[in-house]
């Protein structure tokens, strides 16, 4: 079930003109990630809070590329 967010916060990695990421909370607790180019069109990769947790941690420790 799709879930319902506000909120949405851009990226402070983020560039001005493109290539953004914006990330917000459902009431529910789910974290979402969309494309700000798309805006609310864009399609939301929905996360629990541990599935976030997990890819900040991969990200912040290089694990990604």
């Amino acid at each position: 079930m799709k879930q319902h967010y506000n909120g949405w916060r851009k990226s402070s990695h983020s560039s001005a003109a493109a290539e953004c990421v914006e990330v917000a909370r459902s009431p529910q607790g789910a974290i979402g990630v969309r494309d700000t180019k798309q805006g609310d069109a864009s399609p939301i990769l929905e996360l629990t809070p541990r599935e976030w947790a997990s890819l900040l941690h991969s990200v912040r420790s290089g694990q990604l590329g």
